[in-house]
């Protein structure tokens, strides 16, 4: 989010559609470029949690579990700094997207203070997923010491 370019949003709505159990430790994901990407109803994304919090793009992202896929109930726009919730439970701060899967998905990374997968959480088909507005983050590394809500 750029506080001098970026208004108010609508919550992007998702319903987890199946839940992923594991952890990698070397998974080689890649940051894309782009802080933020349009979404569409009806995608099917990917939710990967990481404790590795580094922002430039083509960043390596190894240490990762698994939340699930979500289907979008609502098009909008997905911002590094989102707070990602399942429920009415805070889980993590958007870091951003890799996107080796398209055109198929993204990989929606959200930062954690661990790695924790669908298990971990204990969840469950047809959960609620939510993607609310967060506020700027730092875009280098040495300045985010944000928690997992990015406050």
């Amino acid at each position: 989010m750029n506080p001098a370019e970026d208004g108010p949003k609508r919550v992007v709505r998702a319903a987890l559609v199946k839940v992923l159990t594991h952890h990698r430790t070397d998974r080689g994901m890649r940051l894309e470029e782009h802080a933020a990407r349009c979404v569409r109803p009806g995608e099917v994304h990917e939710l990967v949690t990481t404790d590795q919090w580094d922002p430039r793009p083509g960043a390596r992202i190894d240490r990762v579990g698994f939340l699930g896929f979500a289907e979008l109930v609502c098009g909008g726009v997905i911002d590094r700094g989102d707070v990602v919730s399942v429920g009415d439970t805070p889980v993590g701060t958007v870091l951003g997207f890799d996107a080796c899967h398209l055109p198929n998905h993204y990989n929606i990374l959200i930062h954690t203070p661990r790695p924790l997968s669908g298990r971990d959480l204990r969840l469950r088909p047809e959960a609620s997923v939510a993607f609310v507005q967060g506020r700027p983050v730092a875009e280098d590394a040495r300045d985010m010491t944000a928690d997992a809500t990015g406050r």
